[in-house]
């Protein structure tokens, strides 16, 4: 897993079929979390707000944690951190 903060949204038309009704969110994780990637598309199935630091399962982690295991998912946010350390510097 990895901390992230959700910078945005976006949407999405046309899609698989086992995608339809799910929201995804545009997640940058916090510098200490960052490989490869400066950011990362998310499905969104707590409803997390642009601003808020989230958990991010990734690979089948993702998809177990949101009940999908038979869709394409790569990264899932499974939670939403309430308070602790300052993610932002």
């Amino acid at each position: 897993m990895i901390i992230g903060k959700v910078v945005g949204s976006l949407f999405s038309t046309r899609k698989s079929e086992k995608l339809v009704g799910n929201k995804f969110m545009i997640v940058e994780p916090v510098e200490t979390m960052r490989a490869f990637n400066q950011q990362i598309v998310a499905i969104d199935i707590i409803g997390a707000g642009i601003g808020e630091y989230v958990l991010v399962a990734q690979g089948s982690a993702a998809r177990i944690g949101c009940d999908m295991e038979d869709a394409p998912v790569d990264a899932a946010i499974v939670g939403i951190i309430d308070e602790g350390q300052d993610w932002s510097k």
